[in-house]
C-alpha cells in the first residue's frame, strides 16, 4: 500500500515554554524554547505540515493551563495541530475545537470510563483521538504521575470497538531516551487493530522512522530527538514518504 507516514513534530508546555521531560519525569525537564510559536514555525520551514502539542500542566493538574499559547500557535504556526493535557470534558474538547485545532486527545479522562468515549465519538467523531501511555504493559495516567491497573492492549482494543477512529500509543520508558523506539510493541498493535496508530516515545533515527513505516502505522510523533539534533525532520519527514519505509 502506497501512503506516507505523518510525522508529527512535539511541542510540550510548561509556562508557555517548549519544554521536554524524561520518562514523563517533571523533575527531569528541559527548556527547549522560551516562543513555541517560532519553534513550530521552524517545524514548518522543515516540511511538516502538523504538530503534536501537550499541555503538560494541564496533563498533571487535571485543566488545562497553556490555552492562550496554544491558541497563538494553532492561529500563527501555519500547522495542524492535535492537542492533548488536561482535556477530560466535552466543554474544553469545545473549546479547543473553537480556536481551529484539528485534533484533540483525550488521556486521563478516558480510562475506565467506556460511556465518556462514547459520547465524545458521538459528538465529535474523528477530531477526538485516545492517548494510550504504557508502562510495564500498564495505562499510565495523570500526566503519566500514575500507573492504573488497565492492560494496555485490552484498553486499546475496547477503545477501537467504541469506535475511536485515531489512538496515540507511548511507550513512556522509552520516552525522551533516545534509545530507539519499540517496535515490538507497535507491530503488535498494529496486528491487532485496523484503527489509525500514532506511535509515540524513543523516534530518534531515520531507521526508526522507516522501521514505523514499514509497519503500516499511521503517525509518528518526535521530540527530543529533533531539539537536540539526532534526527533531522526534514529528513525524518522524506524517510516517512514511500519508497523509503523498510530501506
Amino acid at each position: 500500500m502506497e501512503y506516507t507516514m505523518i510525522i508529527f513534530p512535539a511541542i510540550d508546555l510548561y509556562k508557555g515554554e517548549a519544554v521536554r521531560l524524561t520518562k514523563g519525569d517533571y523533575s527531569q525537564m528541559t527548556v527547549y524554547g522560551k516562543d513555541p510559536v517560532k519553534v513550530a514555525r521552524g517545524f514548518m520551514d522543515s516540511g511538516a505540515t502538523v504538530l503534536h502539542v501537550v499541555d503538560l500542566e494541564g496533563a498533571r493538574d487535571g485543566v488545562p493551563r497553556n490555552f492562550d499559547i496554544i491558541e497563538r500557535i494553532t492561529a500563527e504556526s501555519g500547522l495542524d495541530v492535535q492537542i492533548g493535557g488536561g482535556i477530560r470534558s466535552a466543554v474544553v474538547v469545545e473549546k479547543y475545537l473553537s480556536i481551529g485545532v484539528g485534533r484533540v486527545i483525550l488521556g486521563t479522562a478516558a480510562v475506565g470510563a467506556p460511556g465518556f468515549i462514547t459520547d465524545m465519538v458521538a459528538n465529535f467523531g474523528g477530531a477526538v483521538a485516545i492517548a494510550v501511555d504504557i508502562k510495564d504493559r500498564r495505562v499510565a495516567t495523570q500526566g503519566w504521575t500514575d500507573v492504573s491497573e488497565h492492560d494496555a492492549l485490552d484498553f486499546c482494543r475496547a477503545a477501537e470497538e467504541l469506535g475511536v477512529k485515531t489512538l496515540i500509543c507511548t511507550d513512556i520508558s522509552k520516552d525522551g531516551m533516545l534509545s530507539g523506539t519499540n517496535i515490538e510493541l507497535y507491530r503488535t498493535l498494529r496486528k491487532m487493530l485496523s484503527t489509525k496508530l500514532i506511535a509515540s516515545g524513543g523516534v530518534t533515527s531515520t531507521d526508526d522512522v522507516k522501521a514505523l513505516a514499514a509497519l503500516g502505522m499511521d503517525g509518528a510523533i518526535i521530540g527530543r530527538a529533533i531539539y537536540t539534533g539526532d534526527i533531522d525532520l526534514a529528513e525524518a519527514i522524506a524517510a516517512a514518504s514511500p519508497g523509503n519505509a523498510g530501506d
